[in-house]
């Protein structure tokens, strides 16, 4: 049944892991989170936009997408039922969401041996007889051959055989081809196909169909099937038996938000598989393994690590753990499923690679073995461990490791040229961007970054049961020299001096990649990339630099911003690509620029697109698409290629939990948390929560209110009209943390913001009922420029200051005949039911109606350079292959779009 199994595989290749501790389902104790939930933390409508199935094991398809040849199908109430499929018949099936597992299929009757194909596709672009492709050696892998005999009843592929990704399954059953049959050659069969699977090669470019109707033999007995049933077994997210029950939700005014959180969050679990089932990359597992599998033949059977869980960078490929994914996708997990059990697996597998010179591995096997590397990947896996700590407070684990980590983290350090005061690469291995290289914007900015957390990791080390840390005493004993975190300190100094002095381009107001002459700022050949100048705002290196700078952090965030095209931010130092993984990077930047707005928007544009755009799945997140929409992401040639399921774009998730809904840990599991919500111009109300480890939860959440009734009586004792946004903040007793309404503030002011309001607000749940675990503070707008206005008038005739933040906790709360908030099915009428009675038993607080979404800026789409895009292919085309044959794709009409 399908390509044999290679010898090499049958018992698996890792031996070395028997010194590697693994987290399985049952021993998630360790991490201080007893097991994941067998039903969700926080139910409510919002489910809704869960793209997880209901049942894992017997997933149906939503419909038939199309038919050709010799094809029937039945359907019951709406359902398939029955699908025939005589000589040359082909029926392709379109599931709801991009799904991964085993295809099993009900047989109901058989003739003459059929032995039909099945080919899988994310996108609707491939959704035919020949596969989308995991193989990096051609343009499209080898369908899957079932030989099916004169069997009936249940039929499953064999387990090696699990598709990480797809949403479009085609099962075909060629003309001439049985299972007794002297011409039953796959291989042959690919060889006779092009790449769109509807013309014989060669001189005449023969349609198949004629193809095999010429080689039916007079009177030839013709195969055919019956099938009652197709379903899928999803073999993703082993770790949870309901893959629908999520530690966290998100929820707001914007359905497209709504619909991106819940999408990254479902591209993590997809790409969170058995690591039994690892290794797409057949062609490179060959280096350990030495399979003689056939060119662009595809199986699911390499052992990448221990356990029984293990998050990757994709579903459908690599299926490998990638280092440079943990940055991204270690929030979004956590809070989302909180499958940090596969986070730590993950980590792990870099840390048992780890070579003897201090290196990471750029990824885990089948690399690891032959000294491949990326400083940037390398630190990106120093960041994995930082989030992994801070999220789980697995301080157990960070003592193990801690003797590995810092070895890591010197090895970067040394990197830092001592005349230059700059890190100098050594691999130019990174994202598959090109050109990184030599003293680098990116790489130099990373290293700050990973400077700051190492500081926070080592004082989680030296006292863990203490909130806030610095540096004192002898801290030998976690092997640190004499005054080394004071050189951390320094050396960060050094790297933003000479990263303003040495790179900063003042007519573009960014910075440049890398000190070679090309990137010189007066050249015009310089890169400003994207990927660096956001590093330079995550890092918060200009804060740090002596120089004095003539840019401020939201210069950067504008100039950012203005080269936004139609479908996202373009990534100049990967030309022709919008990489949803750097754009991740630049959502963090607006963020740490003070412009979630920008953030917000970004996602409106970009990630809207991974979702609605033609060739897209709806359900999960691509790896990344051209310039132009184009569903090609331009490291490869071929289109088929794209992950339409990868981790390193799930950005949004974990960055609207933190930075608009506004929950973040401040210590390692959630021991101390800031509430620091923005609703940014695009929101008139959201709310979110998150469990933490020890199973407590909490749960924030902010809208626009006005207050209706009795008013608010201004300086000259009129009464008016004040309009302001309420956070609310609940959760387990016990749950502590401060609540920052320094955004709210920014975001509510109608003038510049001075920042003189007092803006943060210690707090601590307690009680024994939900209602007195809820704390409540109202951010009001600003006045009017009138200083009388800013004043309110006491009872005893006196002024003061009208308070901008003020703890309304003690209001009561009615809850109007709209809804019932514990069982409403719409999540807009829970805000606008929620109703506070002010002070004056008078006056109301009511949900804003007045709340209008602003219109998204015009933009026009991106412009291929296809000479430079073939120059910076990663993969290598084909024989014959030419970059027209890119140019002459058109994407369909708006219409066709629609429908598919």
């Amino acid at each position: 049944m399908g390509f044999a199994r290679p010898a090499a595989l049958t018992c698996g290749v890792f031996s070395v892991f028997g010194s590697l501790v693994a987290i399985g389902r049952s021993e998630v104790t360790n991490l201080g989170y007893h097991h994941l939930r067998e039903q969700p933390a926080f139910p409510g409508p919002w489910e809704g936009y869960i793209q997880a199935p209901e049942n894992k094991t017997h997933i149906v398809p939503k419909r038939v997408y199309k038919t050709e040849g010799n094809t029937e199908y039945w359907l019951t109430d709406g359902v398939i039922s029955g699908i025939s499929l005589g000589p040359s018949g082909v029926v392709t099936l379109k599931f709801e969401q991009n799904i991964g597992g085993r295809v099993c299929l009900d047989i109901n009757s058989v003739s003459h041996n059929p032995v039909i194909q099945l080919a899988y596709s994310e996108s609707s672009w491939f959704a035919g007889i020949i596969p989308d492709a995991t193989t990096d050696r051609q343009d499209r892998d080898l369908p899957l051959v079932l030989a099916l005999g004169n069997s009936t009843g249940q039929v499953c592929v064999a387990p090696e055989f699990v598709r990480g990704a797809f949403q479009y399954l085609t099962i075909s059953l060629p003309f001439d081809i049985n299972a007794s049959g002297e011409r039953y050659a796959t291989k042959l069969w690919w060889d006779a196909v092009d790449a769109v699977g509807q013309h014989l090669l060669g001189p005449f470019s023969w349609l198949l169909s004629r193809y095999l109707d010429s080689h039916k033999a007079p009177g030839q007995a013709v195969a055919s099937v019956d099938i009652a049933n197709v379903w899928v077994n999803c073999t993703a997210f082993p770790s949870q038996t309901n893959g629908r029950a999520y530690s966290g939700y998100f929820s707001s005014s914007s359905i497209m938000l709504n619909r991106i959180w819940y999408a990254g969050a479902y591209t993590l679990q997809l790409s969170t598989i058995d690591p039994r089932e690892g290794g797409a990359l057949i062609d490179y597992n060959r280096l350990v393994d030495n399979n003689t599998s056939p060119t662009g033949s595809w199986y699911s059977n390499y052992t990448i690590a221990n356990g029984t869980a293990v998050t990757t960078d994709g579903a459908k490929r690599d299926r490998m753990v990638y280092a440079g994914d943990m940055f991204i996708a270690i929030p979004g997990i956590a809070v989302s499923t909180w499958d940090m059990a596969a986070v730590r697996n993950a980590l792990d597998v870099l840390y048992v690679h780890q070579y003897e010179d201090g290196s990471l591995p750029y990824a885990g096997p089948p690399m690891g073995w032959h000294h491949e590397f990326s400083d940037t990947y390398h630190m990106h896996a120093l960041l994995g461990t930082y989030y992994y700590v801070l999220y789980t407070g697995d301080f157990d684990w960070l003592r193990a490791r801690w003797p590995q980590y810092l070895r890591a983290l010197r090895i970067s350090i040394a990197k830092v040229d001592d005349e230059l005061g700059l890190m100098r690469v050594s691999s130019s291995n990174d994202w598959l961007r090109p050109g990184l290289g030599g003293h680098s914007l990116e790489a130099s900015a990373i290293l700050h970054a990973v400077l700051t957390r190492s500081k926070s990791l080592v004082g989680w080390l030296d006292k863990p049961n203490e909130v806030g840390w610095e540096p004192a005493g002898d801290l030998s004993v976690l092997g640190l020299s004499t005054n080394e975190t004071e050189r951390w300190t320094w050396l960060q100094l050094t790297l933003a001096r000479n990263i303003a002095a040495r790179l900063y381009c003042p007519s573009a107001r960014l910075f440049s990649d890398n000190l070679s002459p090309e990137n010189h700022c007066d050249s015009p050949t310089r890169v400003l990339p994207q990927d660096g100048n956001s590093w330079v705002l995550i890092s918060n290196l200009l804060s740090s630099s002596p120089l004095s700078l003539p840019v401020t952090p939201l210069d950067i965030s504008t100039a950012l911003r203005a080269r936004w095209v139609k479908h996202g931010a373009p990534a100049p130092e990967f030309p022709n690509v919008i990489s949803p993984f750097a754009s991740g990077f630049e959502l963090l930047a607006h963020i740490a620029a003070g412009q979630t707005s920008s953030a917000v928007e970004l996602m409106l544009l970009e990630w809207q697109h991974l979702l609605d755009g033609y060739g897209f799945t709806n359900s999960t997140l691509a790896e990344g698409f051209r310039i132009d929409g184009h569903p090609q992401y331009p490291a490869y040639p071929s289109t088929a290629r794209n992950s339409h399921a990868h981790g390193w774009s799930a950005g949004p998730t974990g960055v609207l939990t933190a930075a608009v809904v506004g929950i973040e840990f401040l210590e390692p599991a959630g021991r101390f948390v800031r509430v620091s919500p923005e609703l940014t111009k695009w929101l008139g109300w959201v709310k979110g929560g998150m469990a933490m480890p020890d199973g407590s939860v909490i749960e924030v959440g902010h809208w626009r209110v006005v207050v209706f009734g009795g008013g608010v009586r201004g300086s000259e004792g009129r009464r008016r009209e004040r309009k302001g946004v309420v956070v609310e903040v609940k959760g387990s007793k016990g749950v502590k943390g401060v609540f920052d309404a320094a955004k709210l503030l920014k975001e509510m002011s109608r003038r510049q913001y001075d920042g003189a309001d007092e803006s943060h607000f210690d707090f601590t749940l307690t009680g024994e009922t939900n209602t007195t675990r809820t704390k409540r503070w109202v951010v009001w707008q600003d006045e009017n420029d009138d200083n009388n206005d800013s004043m309110e008038l006491l009872s005893n005739g006196e002024r003061r200051k009208r308070a901008r933040v003020q703890d309304i906790s003690d209001l009561e709360l009615l809850t109007t005949t709209e809804t019932n908030e514990d069982d409403d099915d719409d999540e807009e009428s829970w805000v606008r039911s929620r109703v506070l009675v002010l002070d004056d038993g008078v006056s109301e607080l009511r949900y804003d109606d007045e709340f209008v979404l602003p219109e998204m800026e015009h933009r026009e789409p991106g412009v291929v350079d296809w000479d430079v895009m073939e120059r910076h292919f990663k993969t290598p085309p084909p024989a014959g292959w030419t970059v027209d044959e890119l140019r002459q794709e058109q994407q369909p009409g708006r219409e066709e779009w629609r429908d598919l």
